[in-house]
């Protein structure tokens, strides 16, 4: 039997797959040929997917801590135990405290609107507690902040129409690691392409240039391109005085950053970022893919809103193939107020920032944080400051809860553990971000053992709880079809995936003057905001990496083996400064904390910059990982993350004894 299916991992991709299905078990996956995006391929990591669903480490029962938080020793308990407990302890904390000392802590591990994050799955629950809500900050928030300033929405260009572009500027992404379909797209175009990265990644290899700008300096150089192009006299004057607001007043602001102050920001020679623009200049249709690495700084929601608006001094955004794809979800219409019905709240409740997990469990108060629910998350391997995250966790005043698939470093610190299904044995709707089609996610076996899915583990605790508003109690297929209320359900559900109309973009006209924007306390035109690391020493970048999805497949024995050991890369006048030899064990630290790697001295960073990828578990590396040195501060819009911001001082491992190594 063969069941459709959608991959539910934070990839903009979102494929279309097929499970094969024999005597009740999944025996094979493969990407679902008839899907224009897929074309019947998964990635590296996803071709691995059935190994996890039936890992012999997977969490089959619900467990109760019998250990100190963090020792990740349990007992296996029943479902009425469970169930019971969690029960009583937020009936406790809801009765002393109110429901806002309740957070729903909810993750990228699945971007289903039923089982995931899209949907906040649980969500109805927590409302008629009156629990927090969860603000999540830790992906793209800040660069879509930026472009709806200047757009309107976040939604950009077609993917698919990368396929008609002449110019193609891939700008702080790897796709050939991380979202590896659009490459599909690219390739058949034909197109120049010019890879934008601090460091020379897969993909910058496989382009016909590459720049390597200093790591948040990506606005400047937006705006050098965009004075060479004035400055020929390439600009579209007639796209300008029709469809868009504010052009004088920008084109006084791109007279600053001339190329030679744009190359002083940047480090890139001055010629380079000229001969950029003048391609640009010359060449219809010029499309950009930005992704979320772009604008994890200080200045990244500027970033997107600046580079939002080079498409609109050439008049890209009007031709098919040019403009800008950052996330397709802006298109999305979907029917999220019926599904997430926030009027069950009983009244106006605080909002908690994902990114700020350690400051919310050690620092708010009034009410404090008393109990956690972590849903598809795994914070201590994902969030910024990984010390004071595992600080907050430890309290033994705090009930922590963990719906996982997996013991994460996060299961370690759970007073209980609820087993959660895998995306073959739970129905789902996904919506890609990095193309315009819904897919449907039909259960193709059953749970393994006490699995539940997420949805069903709150209709559970709801019951128990005694809780009377009906809403609680939907099933999965009545959760669907309210979401996709003015959608073809049935038509979705029989052929797995269907396209959505994109809007227009701009929605109406493209803002270089934002009121929204000045009303919020921003420059009302689009500008650069410097990195805001107060540290010394070297820019660490970590960026996705080729066999983990986030910190997913992190305990994979075979992609680990691919993965190899943690590993940051430094440029060579950089290791000779430091007395660093390549393959040799380095520490790398700021006040925040620490992590040991092994050094790789290469020229694919620039000096003064490092590389290293995230998606490691801390207790499979050493205890700690990059993000135990990452702060917790927020970027110029919507409590973005800064996972890019972020200086160190990398050192030689030195032997227990103090020698100094061979």
């Amino acid at each position: 039997m063969k069941v459709l299916g959608a991959c539910p991992l934070d990839c903009p991709d979102a494929c279309s797959w097929v499970v094969t299905v024999e005597d009740g078990a999944a025996v094979g996956l493969r990407g679902n040929r008839e899907h224009p995006v897929t074309r019947g391929a998964l990635c590296v990591k996803v071709n691995r997917y059935l190994e996890q669903v039936g890992s012999p480490d997977r969490i089959r029962h619900p467990m109760r801590r019998v250990g100190r938080k963090g020792e990740g020793r349990f007992e296996r308990i029943g479902w009425d135990e469970a169930l019971d407990e969690i029960a009583e302890r937020l009936t406790g904390i809801v009765d002393e405290y109110g429901g806002e000392a309740i957070w729903p802590f909810h993750g990228t591990g699945s971007l289903g609107y039923i089982q995931g994050l899209e949907g906040l799955s649980g969500r109805r629950f927590f409302n008629v507690l009156g629990a927090s809500l969860h603000d999540a900050t830790i992906c793209s928030v800040a660069g879509t902040a930026g472009l709806k300033y200047t757009l309107g929405t976040a939604g950009g260009m077609d993917p698919e129409d990368f396929a008609k572009s002449e110019l193609i500027l891939l700008w702080g992404t790897n796709p050939l690691s991380s979202g590896h379909h659009l490459w599909k797209f690219v390739q058949d175009s034909g197109a120049y392409l010019v890879s934008i990265d601090p460091v020379r990644t897969r993909t910058s290899e496989r382009c016909d240039e590459h720049l390597a700008p200093l790591p948040g300096t990506d606005a400047a150089l937006a705006l050098g391109l965009m004075h060479v192009i004035v400055s020929l006299g390439a600009q579209d004057e007639d796209y300008l005085a029709a469809h868009t607001v504010g052009w004088p007043e920008f084109r006084s602001r791109l007279a600053e950053f001339t190329p030679e102050r744009v190359a002083e920001i940047t480090g890139l020679p001055s010629e380079r970022i000229v001969a950029l623009g003048e391609r640009i200049a010359r060449t219809r249709p010029t499309a950009i893919r930005a992704s979320q690495g772009m604008q994890r700084h200080a200045g990244g929601g500027m970033a997107l809103r600046t580079l939002a608006c080079l498409p609109g001094v050439t008049g890209d955004w009007a031709i098919p193939g040019g403009g800008l794809h950052y996330s397709t979800s802006g298109h999305f219409e979907l029917n999220l107020p019926e599904l997430l019905r926030f009027d069950l709240l009983p009244g106006p409740t605080r909002t908690l920032t994902m990114t700020r997990l350690a400051e919310g469990l050690l620092d708010v108060d009034e009410p404090p944080v008393k109990a956690l629910f972590v849903i598809a998350a795994n914070p201590v391997g994902s969030n910024p400051q990984q010390r004071k995250v595992i600080e907050g966790l430890s309290r033994e005043d705090l009930f922590t809860v963990v719906l996982e698939h997996f013991p994460t470093d996060t299961v370690d610190y759970a007073d209980i553990v609820l087993p959660a299904t895998m995306q073959p044995e739970h129905l789902d709707v996904i919506a890609g971000y990095g193309h315009l089609y819904l897919v449907w996610n039909e259960p193709a076996v059953p749970p393994p053992d006490e699995c539940l899915s997420t949805t069903e583990t709150f209709r559970r605790l709801a019951r128990r709880m005694d809780l009377t508003e009906p809403a609680l109690y939907d099933s999965d297929e009545e959760l669907a079809r309210q979401l996709l209320k003015g959608h073809d359900f049935e038509r979705l559900r029989a052929e797995g995936f269907l396209k959505i109309e994109p809007g227009p973009v701009p929605r109406d006209k493209l803002r270089f003057v934002s009121d929204r924007a000045a009303a919020a306390g921003h420059d009302p035109l689009p500008a650069y905001t410097p990195p805001a690391d107060p540290g010394t020493g070297l820019v660490l970048i970590s960026a996705a990496a080729h066999h983990f999805l986030n910190t997913t497949f992190g305990n994979n024995p075979e992609l680990r083996r691919r993965a190899g050991d943690p590993t940051v890369v430094v440029h060579p006048a950089d290791a000779a400064a430091r007395g660093i030899a390549d393959g040799a064990p380095i520490l790398v630290a700021n006040a925040r904390g620490s992590f040991e790697a092994v050094a790789e001295v290469s020229d694919r960073v620039r000096p003064g910059v490092a590389a290293t990828t995230k998606g490691r578990w801390a207790k499979l590396s050493g205890g700690a990982t990059v993000n135990a040195t990452i702060a917790e501060r927020d970027a110029d819009f919507a409590n973005g993350a800064v996972f890019h911001d972020n200086r160190v001082e990398i050192t030689p491992c030195r032997p227990a004894t103090g020698t100094p190594p061979a």
